[in-house]
């Protein structure tokens, strides 16, 4: 991410998807958030499904993401 513009959004993608964890379960979630440039174009390895993480890891709060929904 740091080598993308700044121009990136967020879109929630309101579709099931599910995730192993670290323990190796399976985790379901109905919804998940995907990173884009700002020509349409999904950034490589940029899917997440808890959107709280993601913040964490560019150090900013959740509200200040640019979040839209699909």
């Amino acid at each position: 991410m740091e080598l993308e513009p700044d121009d990136w959004l967020i879109r929630r993608i309101d579709e099931p998807t599910q995730a192993k964890n670290f323990k190796g379960e399976v985790i379901h979630f109905d919804h998940y958030y995907r990173v884009y440039r700002a020509n349409g174009e999904a950034i490589k390895y940029c899917k997440f499904q808890q959107i709280e993480r993601l913040a964490q890891v560019l150090k900013v709060p959740v509200e200040s993401l640019p979040i839209i929904d699909q």
